[in-house]
């Protein structure tokens, strides 16, 4: 009888141990190697002037990603990143290589890259306000556009 019991022990150990192990792999987050977005700073504010040099605006059916143009400053490059293409057109803002803008918004690291996270933009006599006074965006990721 002894036997038995020393069988049961273990099996219970191993079960243990495979229980254990399973919990770790389900807790553990989804992918732990992807970087969480960059958040808005306000201790890293500035405000730029340039041309756009290039945009990038998301493919059809992608409307709801961010618009990123970089913005050509005196001799320095810039990275800007907006708000979703959606919201732009929501506010009847279009944007075009060459337009003079003027941007506040805080500089951050995402990954080994410096970026502007903006928000607010100034074409022209036009304002648009992207980040309300805590940083947040004024945009909702979730509505449909």
């Amino acid at each position: 009888m002894p036997r038995i019991s020393v069988v049961r022990q273990y099996t219970y150990l191993v079960s243990l141990l495979v229980a254990g192990c399973l919990l770790a792999l389900v807790m553990r987050p989804a992918d732990a190697s992807e970087p969480s977005p960059p958040r808005y700073d306000f201790q890293t504010e500035t405000k730029i002037k340039g041309a756009i040099q290039d945009i990038t605006l998301p493919a059809r059916g992608h409307e709801k990603e961010i618009v990123h143009i970089v913005l050509k400053v005196e001799n320095d490059v810039i990275d800007v990143y907006l708000c979703p293409k959606s919201f732009l057109d929501e506010m009847g803002v279009e944007l075009n290589k060459g337009d003079e803008i003027a941007v506040t918004g805080s500089k951050v690291k995402a990954g080994n890259s410096d970026l502007v996270l903006a928000r607010q933009a100034q074409k022209g006599n036009d304002t648009l306000i992207l980040r309300d006074d805590k940083g947040n965006p004024v945009w909702t990721w979730s509505s449909k556009r």
